[in-house]
């Protein structure tokens, strides 16, 4: 399938409050449209997971974070850009997105996706997309397609052909995160 046709057909799953199972710039991740809090509900819901943990959302370039989050300090916007491998920024003060979607600190996962299905398919939904490992809650996330279980693939709405035969392992990403007043953690 075309790549194009094959994003198209997604976001248009998508825009209908609809959930897919689609490759990442990390691993292949459950996704759905981050503004809406009954598709996050129902991610929640394949992967098993307490709706207390969070999940993080691709954005298609680092100026897009803004419209989700009342402040970002500096120091985010140099790792943001400096990234020479996929990492996820947790930042406070997270707002414009499903409330089930932000954690109970008010902070929010956001990654600018390099590549370029995933960072296509953030800019023709021109959303934040959730991105959340196919895999249910607890068991080791899927470092390929072959990987994803199933009982996950049965219960999205739309999987993507691109990249399904790639058999190469992939990692998640890195995960920071940053205070208001600059402090960075390293999560993972």
């Amino acid at each position: 399938m075309n790549c194009e046709i094959d994003i198209n057909n997604a976001v248009e799953v998508l825009r209908k409050g609809g959930v897919i199972l689609y490759p990442t710039d990390t691993i292949w991740g459950i996704g759905c449209d981050a503004t809406n809090a009954e598709a996050v509900a129902r991610i929640y819901k394949i992967k098993q997971r307490e709706e207390s943990k969070a999940m993080i959302c691709l954005v298609d370039k680092p100026d897009r974070m803004q419209r989700y989050f009342r402040n970002i300090p500096d120091v985010a916007w140099d790792m943001a850009d400096l990234a020479t491998s996929p990492l996820t920024i947790i930042l406070d003060g997270a707002n414009g997105v499903a409330p089930n979607l932000i954690a109970e600190d008010g902070s929010l996962g956001m990654r600018v996706t390099r590549e370029e299905f995933s960072r296509q398919l953030c800019y023709k939904l021109q959303r934040p997309l959730v991105s959340t490992s196919a895999n249910v809650s607890g068991e080791p996330s899927p470092r390929n397609f072959y990987d994803i279980p199933d009982s996950i693939k049965e219960q999205v709405d739309y999987i993507v052909q691109f990249r399904r035969g790639d058999k190469a392992p992939h990692e998640p990403s890195k995960i920071v995160k940053i205070k208001l007043d600059g402090e960075v953690k390293v999560i993972r």
